[in-house]
């Protein structure tokens, strides 16, 4: 079994490392981000994914959409296990990409919602104080550690996979932010008051969204909305949704 994954700020990574930890018991665990080159043959290879990523707004981040519907041919006869994060609610995060996937061939074993400490560092709503945030993460390692090992026994969970789910995810939030993750931001942005033109920007964006023209960094109206930017910038000079940088997430702020 492998992992394929998109994550933004770590949380997604960190599930899906814990997971194959548990699953595989041992260090040489193969976990591969859709950015990786590698990837794409890594698939072909296995017969067995653990497909895991981030849910925005109930839905797919739209970098993950494009790379499923880019890649289809390969998923035919895949056994996919679905792992999904979120700050909140997602209702049928996994169910997005099941959906997408049986349309392409895939046979989805199962599914898991964790929820991990919240990542948009531009919105106070979600925030919580770092002590909440490890105790988030110790119930989320609980939970893929409980599903891992039901999973041994062939008990597979199918969070996110029902008809009940699939409502809960719709009238939840995607027809209040209809078809807001399927196209690409062209709201980012960058205060230049505050930034050094260090780059880290660009280098860090898996849309190449960000380019560096004249010693300064410029939005291509290419965002997926994975806050890795924003969350990274060393002087918080880069916001999306908000105005302000109330506080910047990473996955390593809470892990010991």
């Amino acid at each position: 079994m492998i992992g394929i994954y998109f994550s933004g700020t770590g949380n997604t990574k960190y599930c899906l490392e814990k997971f194959l930890e548990y699953y595989n018991e041992s260090n040489e665990n193969k976990l591969y981000s859709i950015e990786d080159n590698n990837c794409i043959n890594e698939i072909k290879e296995s017969n067995e994914i653990v497909l895991a990523y981030p849910i925005h707004y109930s839905d797919l981040p739209i970098i993950v959409r494009n790379f499923i519907i880019d890649n289809k041919e390969i998923f035919r006869n895949k056994n996919i296990f679905i792992i999904v994060t979120m700050g909140l609610f997602s209702g049928d995060g996994a169910g997005c990409s099941a959906r997408l996937l049986k349309k392409y061939g895939a046979n989805i074993i199962g599914g898991l919602h964790l929820k991990m400490p919240d990542c948009i560092g531009d919105v106070k709503t979600l925030k919580k104080s770092l002590e909440e945030n490890k105790i988030i993460i110790k119930k989320a390692d609980i939970k893929i550690k409980e599903t891992v090992e039901n999973i041994k026994l062939g008990k597979y969970s199918k969070d996110g996979l029902t008809f009940v789910n699939h409502l809960a995810g719709l009238f939840g939030q995607r027809l209040y932010f209809y078809k807001k993750t399927y196209k690409l931001k062209d709201s980012l942005k960058i205060d230049y008051s505050k930034c050094i033109s260090c780059g880290k920007c660009a280098n860090l964006c898996p849309m190449n969204n960000i380019k560096m023209n004249n010693n300064k960094p410029v939005s291509q109206n290419r965002c997926t909305s994975c806050y890795r930017c924003i969350n990274n910038c060393p002087k918080r000079a880069i916001t999306l949704i908000g105005n302000n940088i109330v506080e910047q997430c990473t996955i390593d702020k809470y892990i010991d």
